[in-house]
């Protein structure tokens, strides 16, 4: 039998598309974040997981720092952030950036370093 989360249920801002989802809940070893970042140079700071985390840019450019890499993503693009690897992103603009971040965890397990 499949699960059906509503929209309602998970995003904090139905309009701006953004909010958390633990798959562990719901049978599933994955979370899922949606970002919606207004602004340029907003974004998470510098963390970790002990699992890989996996972004797909739905809009915008960002700026992602993974490791001692730095890489420009724009709409489309899908980046991975290995296991136990530092990383953040921020929107480089003029506009809104959208992500969706899959964390291959069915909870969150960060350790912020910023």
């Amino acid at each position: 039998m499949s699960i059906v989360t509503r929209a309602e249920d998970w995003l904090t801002d139905l309009a701006g598309f953004h909010g958390e989802w633990e798959g562990a809940a719901h049978d599933a070893g994955i979370c899922v974040i949606a970002n919606r970042i207004d602004g340029p140079g907003g974004g998470p700071r510098l963390h970790k997981h002990p699992y890989p985390e996996v972004f797909v840019i739905r809009r915008g450019t960002a700026l992602f720092t993974v490791g001692a890499e730095k890489i420009e993503a724009k709409e489309g693009a899908i980046l991975v952030a290995p296991a136990g690897t530092p990383h953040k992103f921020e929107n480089r603009g003029p506009g809104p950036l959208e992500t969706i971040d899959i964390h291959q965890n069915g909870s969150f397990v960060t350790e912020w370093l910023e």
